[in-house]
């Protein structure tokens, strides 16, 4: 069996807002990674609820953010899918999210 760490580190201003957030990957060849915005989530099996981190740096633009949310919920449809086979309500959502995402400028 193999363990393996991936690290997140957030600097934040005075306000602690964050500024600039990074991120590496144990075994990965490539140098730190930075990016805008993480969203992670954990299941927590003795409350039988998700805990949830929601992070995004200061300048990341509403467009931005509007991109990332669309892209979060069709994506996850895939993990739904590959968890419990369930196609037909990922379908449901990847379509109601469609509509969504020309709602909110992301889709034309």
């Amino acid at each position: 069996m193999k363990t393996s760490e991936i690290k997140f580190k957030v600097t934040v201003d005075e306000n602690q807002l964050p500024v600039k957030i990074t991120w590496e990957a144990e075994g990965s060849n490539e140098k730190p990674g930075e990016t805008k915005s993480i969203m992670l989530a954990f299941w927590d099996e003795k409350e039988n609820n998700t805990l949830r981190v929601d992070l995004w740096t200061k300048d990341m633009m509403i467009d931005e953010m509007k991109k990332f949310y669309h892209q979060n919920i069709i994506t996850l449809t895939d993990t739904y899918v590959r968890a419990t086979g369930d196609t037909k309500t990922a379908d449901d959502v990847k379509q109601f999210f469609t509509g969504i995402g020309k709602q909110i400028g992301v889709l034309q």
